[in-house]
């Protein structure tokens, strides 16, 4: 084994880029730890109150914006990317049709935690056989860690408006991993931003959650509302939920630069269980052992049985009124679950409103 004082490190920079590739990473950059900017951007959004009930945004001092505090003695952040684009017809016809479960694209296949954990280990093995033993730690959304942030310092793109990651030739249909390490490595130049005066992802988001450019409030945002919050969804933002049940993509499907994503190779990404096709009513209909069982290895489950439930309860309420639907709902009406059974009501209500709209209408 090498000494690390007997290293090359820009041959090692090189090597690691190769070794990320054959792991199936379309990206791989190297930046420093300096996320001074990061830190102010973030310690604003918190002081707004716009990271809602995500507490754990705030819960670990700077330990997000100083990764020498949560990893202690890292130099370097091996930034990674992987696409994870189904390649599927246009998931716009979705949300056309009221009937249809719209689910974020990068939900729909196995959870990209582990998958892209298992590649970073990898990756780290290759890069210990060289260097020999080193210190590093493997992240992928799962510690507070300024994923893109980090990811745009090392070049793989830059933060647009919406505040996802850009990248010239891949849009942003992609997921981010770190390797935290203790390698003095060669750093990368960050790419320039080129959103230009586009606003298309500030006027399109159904709840106006893009506040303003580069700021997002979360508590508007339908990614928030059904994945990350616990409680009741607040009544006047779910009409424009519409039939999203897990996450939005809006932002990302009009953006221009995704016009140059291709569909990922990586078949742990693709569709699983229907659920690119699946139908609301469908859906509602699991029991918690079938939610259980066909989102095993699935970023869905995390939500769990009864916000599985909230989430489609209020997608049947936006659907054009049907009795088929009402019968789902009124099935559903006295469920154990408090929050289910506000939910279902809601709809129901707004079943019963649109439908008698529709009788009175000349």
């Amino acid at each position: 084994m090498a000494r690390q004082d007997d290293i090359d490190y820009t041959t090692l920079a090189r090597r690691i880029k190769r070794w990320g590739a054959e792991l199936g990473f379309q990206q791989v950059g190297i930046t420093d730890t300096a996320l001074n900017e990061a830190e102010r951007h973030l310690d604003a959004w918190l002081a707004q109150g716009f990271h809602g009930e995500m507490t754990y945004m705030a819960s670990h001092g700077h330990k997000r914006t100083r990764p020498e505090q949560l990893v202690p003695g890292t130099l370097r952040v091996i930034s990674v990317r992987m696409d994870y684009l189904p390649d599927e017809p246009d998931p716009a016809d979705i949300l056309r049709d009221p009937a249809r479960a719209f689910i974020s694209r990068y939900a729909l296949g196995r959870d990209y935690h582990k998958v892209m954990r298992a590649r970073l280990q990898k990756l780290a093995t290759r890069i210990e056989s060289v260097a020999g033993p080193f210190g590093y730690r493997a992240f992928v959304d799962s510690a507070p860690v300024m994923e893109k942030a980090l990811a745009e310092k090392a070049g793989l793109g830059w933060i647009g408006k919406h505040s996802n990651l850009l990248s010239r030739d891949a849009g942003s249909w992609f997921f981010l991993g770190e390797l935290y390490t203790d390698l003095p490595l060669p750093i990368d130049t960050p790419v320039s931003s080129h959103c230009g005066d586009c606003r298309a992802c500030i006027d399109c988001c159904p709840t106006a959650a893009i506040v303003a450019p580069y700021q997002v409030d979360a508590r508007r945002c339908i990614s928030y509302l059904t994945i990350e919050l616990h409680g009741s969804i607040p009544s006047e933002l779910r009409s424009a939920i519409g039939n999203r049940i897990y996450g939005c993509d809006d932002c990302q499907q009009v953006c221009p630069w995704n016009r140059f994503a291709t569909p990922a190779a990586e078949v742990d990404f693709l569709p699983r269980h229907g659920l690119d096709e699946a139908t609301l009513m469908a859906l509602f209909a699991w029991s918690e052992d079938a939610f259980l069982a066909r989102t095993e290895g699935s970023a869905i489950r995390r939500i769990g049985y009864i916000r599985w439930l909230r989430n489609i309860a209020v997608a049947l309420g936006n659907a054009p009124p049907s009795e088929a639907i009402k019968a789902a709902l009124r099935s559903r009406q006295h469920f154990e679950d408090a929050l289910v059974r506000e939910h279902v009501g809601w709809a129901l209500a707004q079943q019963n409103r649109a439908g008698a709209d529709d009788v009175s209408a000349p």
